[in-house]
This record gives structure tokens, sequence and C-alpha cells, in this order.
């Protein structure tokens, strides 16, 4: 059996992203790990916290609760400041997570990937999906910490986690999107993910749609993201999130049906 690593930006990214390929992979046997590159701290900021309870002290426990629904074997946390999005003043806190050295935060990362084994590590794609700083930095850290294990010697499988734009497209048109627009310019001022022809493979998760229904709620804090979701209709959600889709540099484009594991 092998050991997968998912590296992500926020608490509730590995389960929007790739909550389907952890089940699966947890179901098959293989051991999977979870590092995490911020607390969350600036996200939606829900009515209920207790007093003397922070916002980045809710996402912890609903990050816990999630990695426990999902069958993870261990969560480290790197510690970083949520940077918020592009613009906000946030971005120039001390410990911001965008601001972070990468040499010095990949070298951390290194030994968590030397320390567990890993067989196969996820991080993100070149703009993490839609622009955010923090997930930017997952990708440049990700790739770096990657580097660093596979100059040690160790054979590592790297892949980067993204979303089909060419599938959301042709699902928006089928069921109605409001405003949102895949094609329009995301935080960074590209367009949303990544289109299927440079996608290298679609796994299937269809089998485990309802562990990462139940992982995204995990995340009560922050339904104002995730609450178009969880609204959707079972037939809708397994449309949308029955496959998760990842870029392995090297590899032909097209998004074919694959598994790393």
């Amino acid at each position: 059996m092998s050991t997968l690593i998912c590296f992500h930006a926020h608490p509730d990214d590995e389960s929007i992203a790739t909550g389907g390929t952890i089940a699966r992979a947890v179901s098959e046997g293989h051991r999977v790990v979870l590092v995490m590159g911020t607390d969350g701290r600036h996200g939606e900021k829900p009515n209920d916290l207790a007093e003397g309870e922070s916002l980045q002290d809710r996402r912890r426990q609903e990050l816990e609760n999630s990695a426990k629904v999902l069958g993870v074997s261990a969560v480290y946390w790197l510690g970083y400041h949520d940077s918020g999005m592009t613009g906000w003043p946030q971005n120039d806190e001390p410990g911001a997570f965008m601001a972070a050295d990468v040499d010095q935060v990949a070298a951390e990362l290194a030994e968590i990937l030397r320390k567990e084994s890993a067989d196969v590590f996820t991080c993100y794609d070149w703009h993490g999906g839609y622009g955010h700083p923090d997930h930017i930095q997952i990708h440049r850290v990700g790739h770096r910490a990657a580097e660093l294990v596979q100059e040690s010697g160790k054979s590592l499988r790297v892949l980067e986690s993204t979303m089909n734009r060419t599938r959301i497209v042709k699902m928006m048109k089928q069921i109605g999107g409001g405003e949102f627009d895949p094609d329009g310019p995301a935080d960074d001022g590209n367009p949303f993910g990544t289109l299927e022809e440079e996608i290298t493979m679609a796994v299937d998760v269809s089998d485990f749609v309802e562990a990462k229904r139940a992982s995204i709620m995990c995340h009560a804090s922050q339904v104002t993201d995730s609450s178009m979701f969880l609204q959707m209709t079972p037939e809708m959600f397994n449309m949308a999130f029955g496959e998760e889709f990842f870029i392995e540099r090297g590899q032909p484009g097209g998004a074919q049906r694959g598994w790393f594991l």
C-alpha cells in the first residue's frame, strides 16, 4: 500500500478539491496524510463563535472532523496565517502564507514528506484554481518541496489538483449558473480552473460522493462558501463531483480516466 499526502491551503479545501480522492484511497487501504498551509482565519465568520473562540480555532476543529470523516491518518499544520484574497489588507499581515519564504516553507514540507515516506503528493495547479494567493503559494511550495525530496533520491509522484473549466461551463449551461462565469476573470484575473484539454487525469470518485458531501458539511462555519454545493440534489452533486481532476507534468491532456495509487 502507498502513502498519499495532500497539501492544501485552508480548511475545507481538502473536502472540495480532493475529498473523493482521499476517501477512495483510504477505502483501498492506502494511508492518507493532510498538510495544511494556513489556519483559515480570514474565511467567513459565523455568528455562533463562543466567547474566547477564534475563527481559526473553529476551522481547525472542522478540519479535524473532516479528516475523521474521510479516514485521514494524520494532519500537519504549517502554522501560517490565511492571507485573504488578492488586494486585501491581510495580504500584508505578519505570518501571511503568501509572503512566506518559499524555500523555507518547502524545507518544512519536505521533512514531512520524508518522515511520512510519501509515494504520491498533491498540490495545486499554477494559479491555485482561481488565483487565491495562498493557493498559488501551495503550488510554489509544493513543487519546491517535491524537488527537495526527489533530489535526495526518493521517488515521489506529483499531481496538481485542478478544476475542469470545460466541464463546469457545460454544467452551468445545463442547470443555469446565475452570475458565475467560469470563463471570466477569477481572483488573479485568469479564468477559473483548467481547460479539459490541459488536464491529464480524471479520477472516478462517484462511489465516494457521499463521503465528500459529509466532509464539506463538517465546515459549517463556511456555509456561505459551500452552500451552493450542499443545496445541490444528489444527482447534481454527483454530476459536479463524481470526478476529481489532476495535472501531472509530462503527461498527455484530455482528462482521461485514471488513478495514481
